[in-house]
């Protein structure tokens, strides 16, 4: 065994498989791949296929169910068989293990299901009102319910190990092991690091505990490796001998760490002998602004007008546990730091304030909690069972609604946080998040929701607003539900 100040040396390693012999074992786990994400896709397709033709047609009679059961679910209620997106599907790359980006992913799946839509329209001839409205619930359904079909099978594929392409990350030095860092701790992004690579002038003492030192890249040690990532554009120059040469069959990315520079949606431009990367602040042009809000009203309100409902029953509940207003307004920092008025389920004692008080003065271990997360897991101000469980599944964030609504808030954005909360952060950072609409949920929210520190909170918060597109948004939108349904980090 090795210790932390042990580095593997540089040599080639004796009885290590060939190219020849590697290869199969690559196909093996790409077709693995491909195969559980298909299926994810074969059992959202059948559904679809299946609850669009209730809907459409009606319940069979109890002895015709049987009967007309395969064609609901194998062709569905469309000239083209339901199940026909997965060729599309694939053709658009969707079953490679090795990325791209979830919202990248969401958007080529869009653009699957508008070609099969197409096609339906097409193969149908002459376009109904009736053809139409079952052509926009199929896709829907199929968009839907292929998402959460290809997020179960991703995370089944990562507890397998074979989710993302063995990486190596060729140079150890900060910038390199930040971002192994970060493959690590984002599966979804489809690299998946198996140790460093060194050039030999470098100081093998970089080595970190987390991955091993392999060997040069014009050795025969790096037989597992799909995808060998340059950590910076220095490394990449320095083995411009060998990453043509010893890499045939590898992919090569480069990784070049640059301030304040966005990683989603970046246009290369060719400019002579250079290369130009222009960056697009979506975020903040007018028009994604307008479509942003159009949404939100259009979302907000159905989405009101459906839970109704749940927030009366539930407002029932609070009274009963602690009687008065089920509702309360808490103040928070909106968009350019105007105050905001939130709208919530009380889930709390009317006296939380001097409960919490008393609470933090009794106990330093929950004091220095509270001052982490502005969270406590044991929280005494919380109304016994019906609090807890409205806190937990988030229900007490639904009166925001109303807050969309007003334009307050938007769906998705940094979640609006107290002034106590924000000035906790730096003067930079608060200027960067108060430029943008709050959101009622965001990408914190369902990455590491209450289980993340301030310094989780703003990075989350900067690579949302650095990298928004309405592909993102709809990202967290449906990422939300699982979010809540598991009550991650939810307290």
């Amino acid at each position: 065994m090795s210790n932390g100040n042990t580095v593997l040396p540089s040599v080639a390693t004796v009885g290590q498989p060939s190219r020849a012999e590697r290869v199969p074992a690559r196909r093996l786990r790409q077709g693995l791949v491909a195969a559980t994400l298909m299926l994810g896709d074969l059992a959202a397709a059948l559904a679809a296929g299946c609850l669009a033709s209730l809907a459409l047609h009606g319940v069979p009679a109890p002895g015709a169910l049987l009967g007309a059961l395969p064609g609901m679910l194998l062709l569905g209620p469309l000239p083209c068989p339901v199940i026909a997106v997965l060729a599309v599907f694939a053709a658009l790359g969707l079953y490679a293990g090795d990325g791209p980006s979830p919202p990248e992913r969401l958007r080529l799946r869009a653009i699957g299901l508008t070609l099969y839509a197409a096609g339906c329209l097409l193969v149908g001839g002459s376009v109904t009102t009736g053809l139409l409205g079952a052509v926009v619930l199929v896709t829907a359904l199929l968009l839907v319910l292929g998402f959460y079909g290809e997020w179960a099978a991703q995370r089944i594929l990562v507890r397998a190990g074979l989710w993302g392409a063995p990486t190596v990350i060729v140079g150890a030095d900060p910038a390199g092991r930040a971002l192994a860092d970060a493959l690590l701790a984002h599966p979804e992004l489809g690299l998946r690091p198996i140790g460093f690579v060194l050039d030999r002038s470098q100081d093998p003492g970089l080595r970190t505990e987390r991955l091993p030192v392999l060997e040069s890249l014009d050795g025969a040690g790096l037989s597992a490796a799909e995808v060998a990532v340059f950590s910076s554009c220095a490394d990449l120059v320095r083995h411009d001998g060998l990453r043509v040469g010893a890499l045939p069959d590898m992919r090569v990315v480069l990784a070049q760490q640059i301030q304040d520079l966005q990683a989603m949606w970046l246009q290369v431009r060719p400019l002579g002998g250079a290369v130009g990367i222009e960056i697009r602040r979506e975020l903040y042009r007018t028009r994604n602004l307008m479509l942003k809000r159009v949404l939100d009203v259009t979302a907000a309100g159905l989405g009101l007008v459906l839970v109704a409902p749940l927030i009366l029953l539930l407002a029932g509940l609070i009274w009963l546990a602690d009687p008065g207003s089920p509702f309360y307004a808490q103040v928070r920092v909106g968009r350019n730091g105007r105050p905001i008025r939130v709208l919530k389920l009380r889930t709390m004692y009317r006296d939380a304030d001097e409960k919490l008080r008393h609470h933090l003065d009794a106990n330093p271990e929950a004091r220095a909690e509270w001052q982490r997360f502005f969270k406590l897991a044991q929280d005494p101000r919380i109304l016994p069972r019906v609090g807890h469980f409205i806190r937990r599944s988030s229900l007490d964030e639904l009166p925001q609604l109303w807050n969309v609504l007003r334009g307050d808030m938007s769906l998705v954005g940094p979640r609006p946080f107290p002034s106590y909360h924000l000035d906790s952060f730096g003067p930079a950072f608060r200027r960067l998040r108060t430029s943008v609409p709050p959101g009622l949920t965001g990408l914190w929210q369902v990455s590491a929701r209450s289980d993340g520190d301030l310094a989780v909170q703003e990075s989350q918060d900067t690579y949302y607003i650095r990298n928004w597109s309405l592909w993102l948004d709809l990202y967290i939108l449906l990422a939300t539900v699982p979010a809540v349904l598991g009550a991650k980090g939810a307290r």
